[in-house]
């Protein structure tokens, strides 16, 4: 890839925003709540956007841009069917028991609900996630920079690495979060061009759809069986797999992106934070897929552009790397490969943000050391921010194994939100739900998301307990892994908590829906987190329609 001066420029001057942004914010770190919840004080327009973009890392750039190449349009649904409902579901329905329990986390919620036994089970399963999480964005970020500059790999995460742990070791959450709002603004303006050039260059939309398979350019018609569509899922797989358990797990359990929504200032704020991202969230899929899909249509015109192979196979992860090396000139190169810089950057400060709250908070302040001073645990906080992005270094070495990096992502997520976020609906929906429930019905679930994976084989991954079914594509495995982690956790929570004794209501006001209540939305009707969520899946279900 070659670089010209005015690019050089571009990434520089963004590296030197980004610690501007972290020196900047240090002054207001006198507190563990300063550095690693903001202490509750960000406006909505601040908030909706960080919640948007936390989840703009490398999942959604090259992950989605590959997966589009990949499989088609189908990739949508990881957004229209994915992201949106879940993400308005949040804010309506669970949003008033995270900010309104108090609660500094997503594990703590759990402490307050059930035991200090779940909570822990949480908190170590999401610290190792996260750790995952940071090292797949470390590895986009590696491979970003060594097609760069030439450098090795290892130098080029270790690179990145110093890059975000200077900023977050500094400025805290809310260095991040400011971060991911210019990541925002930086993907609009790198990547619109992109999707816009590569799908002109293939005779526009009705060109794109003329070069491939109607299946690579309808979402819903070619469900009907799995062998019917690339990414060898059906309907059901698709919709319990991915629209419920894998969605919703993610989007409504995932501390990652709920941090973001108690970071607000106030209550309507909160709530209305993850609806007010669904908004440009639907837009996304037009910025990061629709290239890719031009691309696999390029790749079959003969006119100089082919889809990078690796160990035999096609690279997807690197699809968008080339098309911005085939479309883009000097200057416009520069902005698409800092908007590629600033989401994996995001992405990681992101994990690691979320990772230092969870271990200060919920295992360190809980298990280790107990009683110690403000100031103890914000020392602690900034340690972890230094150990969390040494272990994510490790875990980039890791994600080399996968040509595609939203089948390892979506995996992870099988084995940690799908059985909690069984637990987190039956705990705020159902008062009969117990400590020892949850906690038994989240240590089955993980077990059946490990055995679901070691009997089934999909793309040479799994199988290693033998080999029961094989799946037509990773994705189709990830999906069905969910699935039965979910069932698994929701059962036995159920059965075990029966055997039990509940506890009594009072102690469950401000926890659970049916025992808690609701006070009056006092802001102006426009504002109001049920007539914005209406909206929103008003344009969510459109879109499916275009689109079937």
């Amino acid at each position: 890839m070659s670089l010209h001066f005015i690019d050089y420029i571009v990434l520089a001057v963004y590296f030197g925003f980004v610690l501007g942004i972290g020196w900047f914010l240090r002054k207001n770190v006198t507190s563990s709540s300063d550095f690693l919840t903001s202490g509750h004080s960000l406006p909505l327009w601040i908030t909706s956007l960080a919640f948007l973009a936390a989840n703009m890392g490398a999942l959604e750039m090259i992950g989605m841009c590959g997966s589009g190449a990949k499989y088609g349009m189908m990739t949508s649904h990881f957004y229209w069917v994915g992201a949106i409902p879940a993400m308005l579901f949040v804010g309506v329905f669970m949003m008033p028991f995270y900010y309104g329990s108090k609660a500094r986390s997503v594990p703590e919620y759990l402490k307050l609900r059930f035991d200090e036994k779940t909570r822990g089970f949480n908190a170590i399963t999401f610290a190792v996630m996260t750790i995952f999480s940071s090292g797949i964005s470390m590895y986009a970020l590696g491979i970003l920079l060594q097609a760069i500059f030439g450098w090795s790999f290892t130098f080029s995460v270790l690179a990145s690495a110093g890059i975000v742990l200077a900023y977050t070791y500094l400025g805290g959450l809310s260095s991040a979060i400011y971060n991911e709002v210019l990541q925002f603004f930086l993907i609009v303006a790198g990547f619109a061009p992109l999707a816009i050039l590569s799908v002109e260059k293939a005779g526009g939309w009705a060109g794109v759809s003329s070069r491939l398979s109607p299946v690579m350019t309808e979402s819903w018609r070619h469900m009907a069986k799995a062998s019917d569509n690339p990414m060898g899922v059906e309907i059901m797989g698709l919709v319990m797999g991915l629209g419920f358990v894998l969605s919703f797990g993610y989007w409504c359990t995932n501390y990652l992106v709920v941090q973001r929504a108690m970071a607000a200032r106030n209550m309507t704020d909160a709530r209305n934070t993850p609806i007010v991202g669904a908004f440009p969230k639907m837009l996304v899929p037009f910025i990061v897929i629709v290239p890719g899909i031009a691309a696999a249509a390029l790749a079959t015109m003969g006119v100089g552009y082919a889809i990078p192979l690796k160990n035999g196979g096609p690279d997807y992860d690197k699809v968008l790397f080339t098309l911005m090396q085939q479309f883009y000139p000097s200057g416009m190169l520069g902005i698409g490969l800092t908007a590629l810089v600033a989401s994996f950057m995001s992405g990681m400060a992101g994990n690691v943000t979320a990772f230092n709250t969870v271990w200060t908070y919920d295992i360190y302040q809980s298990y280790i050391r107990k009683n110690a001073p403000d100031s103890h645990y914000l020392w602690m906080g900034r340690m972890a921010t230094i150990f969390g992005t040494g272990l994510s270094i490790g875990a980039a070495y890791l994600a080399q194994s996968f040509n595609n990096m939203m089948d390892f992502l979506q995996l992870i997520f099988g084995f940690v939100n799908a059985p909690l976020f069984a637990t987190f609906l039956l705990g705020m929906f159902w008062k009969r739900a117990t400590g020892n429930g949850a906690f038994t019905g989240l240590l089955a679930g993980t077990a059946a998301a490990a055995a679901t994976y070691g009997m089934t084989l999909a793309e040479g991954k799994g199988g290693f307990l033998g080999v029961v079914q094989t799946f037509p594509s990773s994705m189709a495995q990830n999906f069905w892994v969910a699935i039965n982690a979910w069932t698994v956790c929701f059962v036995v929570t159920i059965v075990v908590s029966m055997m039990g004794r509940a506890r009594a209501e009072e102690e469950l006001v401000g926890l659970v829906y049916g025992v808690t209540k609701h006070e009056a939305e006092t802001a102006v009707w426009y504002k109001r987190p049920a007539v914005l969520a209406t909206l929103a899946a008003a344009a969510c279900i459109a879109l499916n329609f275009v689109f079937f």
